[in-house]
Parts: C-alpha cells; structure tokens; sequence
C-alpha cells in the first residue's frame, strides 16, 4: 500500500511536471505569433489598439509638413545669398558679362586693365550707398566707425627675370604687405600712390576684403522675422601662374544674425510662436514613437531569449542566424535613428526660428535624412502584405551578393579612376580631379554624356590622344556589358527567387515550425542535399524542408 502511494506521487508530480512545460510552451507559443502579427491582426486578436502605426502615421503627415515649411524658408535664405553675390558681382567688378568660368568671374590681360579693375574696386566701395537699390550699407565697429576696406598684396620678395636672356633671380619667400583706408578712396590712392606701383613678375596676389550689412526683408511676406546679415567679401586678383592672364574673383562669406533692434507689426510674430509649438509637438511625437519602439525591442530580445532557453532545454539546440535576424527588428532600429534626427532637426529649427542660431545647412541635412527614413520605414507595413513585399525581400536576399560584387567591381572602378585623373588631367576638363574623375566615370556607366567625352578632349598630344581612346572604349565595354550586366543578373536571380518561394513555399526554420505546432523539430544532423529549398546555416544546423506556406515573418 505504502509502495502504492509513492508511485501515484512520483506519477503526479511527473504529470504537474509536463503540464507545467506544455503550458510554458503555449505560452510561448501565443507570445511569439501575437509579436509577429500585423496591427490589424493584434487589434482583432487582443483589441489592443495599434498606438505604434497610429503614431507612425501621425509622425510622417508632421515631419513632411515640418520639413516643407523648413524648405520654403531655406530657399528664401539661399536665394538671397545668391543675388546678393550676384548684385555684388556686377557692383564691384568691371566689365563682368554676367557668367562665370570655373574659378574665376573675370580676366585681364594688361597692366593698365589690373589697374582699372582695382581702382574700380574702391571707386565703386566709396559710392556704394548711391549705388545698391537693395538693403545693404557698411559695417561698423562697436563705437558707430565704418570699417575701413583692407587691401593686402603679395610678392616674391626679391626677384628679377629677363625672359629674353633666359635669367632669372627669384627669393621663393613670400611677403604680404597690407594697407586700410576709409570709404573716401581717391585721396587715399594719391597718398599711398608707391603702395599701388605694382611689379607684376614679382606679384602672386592682390585681395580686397571689406565687410557690408544688410537685410533679409524678403521672408516678412512668410510671415517670419527678417534676418540680418554681415557679407566678408573677399576680391581676388590672382596672378599665381605668371602667365600673363590675372584672374579677378569675388567671394562673399554670408553669417546671418538676429536683428538688435526691429519692430514689426502684422501676423509674422504670432506666426513665429505657431511654428515653434508645433515643432516642439513633433519633438514629443519622435519621443513617442523611440518610446515605442525601443520597448518592441526589448520584448523581442526577452522573448528570443525564451525562444533559445526553450530549443536548448528541449532540443539541445541553438537558435540559427536566421530566427534570429527575425527577432533583430531592423526596422525599429531605422525608426529610432529617424526620431532622433527628427528630435535634432526640430530643436535646430526652433533655434533658427528664434533667432538664436543660424545653422541653415546643418538642420537641412537633419530634417532631410530623418524625413527619407521616416518615408523609408513605411515600407516595413505593406511588408505584412503578400503582393507588396516582394521589394523587401528581394532587398533582403540580394543585399549580401550585391555588397560582395561591389567590392570587386569598386576595386576596378577605383583604378581607372586614378588612372584617368593622372593621364587625362592635364588635357580634359572631366579628369581634372579625382571627384570629377569618379563622376564623369559613373555617368559613362549610365551610358550619358558618352559623345561629349570623347570630343572634348584636346588632341594636340597624339600619344594621350590615343590612350584615351582605349581607356574610354575599355571602362564602356567593361562596365555596360559586363560588370553592369553582372549586378542586374544578381537582383533578377534573387528577385525569381523570392517568386518560385512565393508560389512553392518559403523554407521553414526552428520557428516557423514552432509557430506552426509541429512537434518533430529536427535533430541535428549532417546532410548532403543539394536542393535549392534546403540550406544550413554557417553558425549553426538550421535545416529548411519546403512546405506550402502563405504566411511570412517581416523583420
């Protein structure tokens, strides 16, 4: 009797024991399929209200918004830099046609013309506020005195050269000598009149440099506050190459500021509290949204743990590389980075609107690159779609071929970059550099500009003339059939892939079957198929048995 009782013990307690596991086992179960459901599927599962996508959703219609209202305002800020540089062009500058040439606005060929280009500098700076039709004077100091206009020239410092006699004496040290006079400029040029007798063998340079003010009044009509501004412009007579052509440049460095003291009546003040609540209602949304997703993060990484004590405790077997890229939500990450650039931007923008920082560049590339990942991270919800995911994973699938080609093929493009830049440089305007080199290189890939490169280049060397002809015809021929051709046969190969899996079914792993309630999870084993459907993984023996299966897990 008492051997009776002991065995119906050990009996019950070996039964707790299994109900026990069966139920941490559902309970797994149930977490893991409601944690990869769509919204929609948990709100029918649990009615939990899907607050992650509400607040996605929300986020993209007020970063869009936050980011156009930005842009309009940059824009304003960008054109007026550029007018004034044109404005101060025309101004200063004698006989300028109103283009450009790469490094330079204008050239002169005489001594007489270096000399009418200077003085028109200062005879122009002296009657600027007769001149300008815009909202721009000169600058003063702290004590209310105009800033003087600085004129600074350098020279070898000593040399002499008789190109007849082919003799030259030149000491390679340089010497500048500087020299500021007040807005009244023609009695300064007769005082300092040995400061402008100018020895041009021995000249490298000559710049002006003064500092103006003005206004932006453009942006009262977008109901902002107008900025101020302080220009540094610098002219420029460069005469570095001694080869009789003196190039003439001017270049103005714009730093905008907040207005000491202005009234302005209207809406622009109101509006200017507007925009900074509503920026600071996107900071709270971003918050929101990182919130969100780093709690989603951590509930997977808990439940990958269970996952993996449970095939450990049960299978003695170790979660493979491909269960695991399921719980490492890439997306969540993308969001997070998103939210805090958002976060930045906003804070940036809220300054600039409040005049206390003029960063205009800096927030840009915040707002821009959190508004493309914002609009990026989208796509992870028509994933939960069948028909519309077939971009994500052919991405997926392709990604880790498409990287290793790139690294082959950029160790190619890399050498006929190099290659083109030192032979070509000299004779073509598209090899003068090595980024010009690579851009002109990548247009070619793309099969543009192609006639255009092969015309411009100048054939007084017939040797280059020729070399250049094989090294165009050979980076074309290489790239366009071969290497071009090479990385769309990848993506087509991936993207048939993910067709035939569509059609056949996808590869089952660990956790698909686990999901599915299948009790005979393989052991570990070694296997020689070869079939497409069945792959090892290289961390660990994940083996996939294809099966119908519709339903596929997004990360």
């Amino acid at each position: 009797m008492e051997l009776l009782v002991r065995y119906l013990d050990r009996s019950n307690s070996v039964s707790s024991v299994m109900n026990q596991d069966l139920i941490k086992e559902e309970n797994l179960r149930d977490d893991l399929k409601y944690y990869f459901m769509s919204p929609c599927e948990k709100y029918r599962a649990r009615r939990h209200i899907p607050w992650k996508l509400g607040v996605q959703i929300l986020k993209i219609a007020m970063i869009t918004t936050q980011l156009i209202l930005f842009g309009l305002n940059n824009q304003l800020v960008v054109s007026y830099k550029e007018e004034n540089m044109m404005a101060l062009k025309n101004l200063f500058l004698k006989h300028y046609s109103g283009m450009d040439e790469d490094d330079y606005s204008v050239a002169v060929y005489t001594q007489q013309d270096v000399y009418d280009s200077l003085f028109y500098v200062l005879d122009q700076y002296s009657q600027l506020d007769r001149l300008s039709v815009g909202p721009i004077s000169y600058a003063e100091d702290e004590d209310g005195k105009l800033l003087p206009i600085t004129i600074c020239k350098e020279y070898y410092k000593r040399g002499s050269v008789t190109p007849s006699d082919e003799a030259y004496d030149i000491d390679s040290e340089l010497e500048t000598v500087c020299m500021s006079q007040p807005k009244t400029a023609n009695q300064s040029q007769s005082h300092n009149s040995s400061f402008f007798d100018l020895d041009f063998y021995r000249l490298v340079d000559i710049k002006i440099t003064f500092q103006l003010k003005g206004i932006n009044l453009q942006t009262v009509r977008r109901r902002e506050l107008p900025d101020c501004y302080s220009f540094y412009v610098t002219i420029t007579f460069d005469n570095q190459c001694h080869s009789g052509k003196v190039k003439i440049s001017l270049d103005i460095d714009a730093q905008s500021c907040a207005c000491q003291d202005w009234k302005i009546s209207g809406t622009a003040q109101k509006n200017t509290h507007y925009l900074l609540v509503f920026d600071a209602f996107v900071i709270l949304v971003c918050l929101t949204s990182a919130v969100l997703c780093t709690r989603s993060i951590i509930l997977a990484v808990r439940l990958l743990q269970r996952f993996s004590r449970f095939l450990h405790e049960n299978y003695n077997r170790k979660v493979c590389e491909d269960d695991q890229s399921e719980f490492l939500n890439g997306w969540y990450v993308l969001v997070i980075v998103s939210d805090l650039l958002a976060i930045i931007g906003s804070i940036l923008k809220m300054e600039i609107q409040a005049k206390s920082l003029t960063s205009y560049d800096v927030c840009s590339i915040f707002l821009g690159t959190s508004t493309l990942m914002v609009w990026v991270g989208v796509i992870r919800y028509l994933g939960y779609f069948q028909k519309y995911n077939v971009l994500i994973l052919t991405m997926k699938a392709a990604f880790p071929k498409v990287l290793r080609f790139c690294c082959c093929a950029g160790m190619i493009y890399l050498g006929y970059t190099f290659c083109g830049w030192i032979v070509l440089g000299p004779y073509h305007e598209k090899f003068e550099g090595l980024s010009r080199v690579a851009e002109c290189l990548f247009s070619l890939l793309n099969g543009d500009d192609m006639f255009t490169t092969f015309a411009q280049l100048k054939d007084k060397n017939t040797l280059v003339w020729l070399f250049s002809r094989a090294y165009l015809y050979s980076f074309i021929s290489l790239f366009i059939y071969m290497v071009l051709s090479l990385f769309i046969a990848l993506i087509t190969d991936a993207y048939e892939t993910i067709k035939n899996y569509q059609k056949e079914g996808f590869p089952l792993t660990d956790l698909h079957k686990f999901l599915r309630e299948q009790k005979d999870l393989p052991v570990e084993e070694e296997s020689s198929q070869t079939d497409v459907h069945v792959r090892h993984s290289v961390f660990c023996c994940c083996q996939r048995v294809p099966e119908n299966d519709d339903v596929i897990l997004i990360s």
